[in-house]
């Protein structure tokens, strides 16, 4: 495995991510923003957080495994929200959740969250992108 996933004692445990993500792969991988399009472009979930969020990760899944990839290879991700609030939280982990239970995985690798005023199309809520690195 190239990546190596680990929270340094002084920095917070968080549940849903490691702190550290350590790369000893060869080749790094960058996967554009996904959004909760499906294999035809159609917005899945429309004005459903968890159901995009879902969508998102089944999509870098998707895009992972095309590369001959696993989430096991993720180093990094990004989380785009629409108009962010805190309370949102449940939604996004409840799409987290249904995901890695479809993809049988356990997504830990650093994050970070930010809000953002709109994204490319209205009816998209959320786009997470994506850093690998595979041996």
């Amino acid at each position: 495995m190239a990546i190596t996933l680990t929270n340094p004692t002084g920095l917070p445990e968080i549940d849903v991510y490691r702190q550290v993500s350590v790369a000893t792969g060869t080749k790094l991988v960058f996967i554009a923003g996904q959004v909760a399009w499906d294999a035809d472009g159609t917005t899945v979930g429309e004005g459903d957080l968890a159901a995009q969020v879902e969508r998102c990760y089944l999509n870098i899944g998707t895009a992972l495994a095309g590369i001959g990839g696993t989430f096991e290879d993720v180093a990094k991700l990004t989380v785009h929200v629409v108009d962010w609030t805190s309370d949102k939280m449940p939604l996004l982990l409840e799409g987290i959740s249904r995901a890695s239970a479809k993809l049988g995985i356990t997504p830990v690798p650093p994050a970070t969250l930010l809000g953002v005023a709109a994204l490319d199309v209205p009816e998209h809520l959320v786009e997470i992108e994506a850093t690998a690195v595979i041996d």
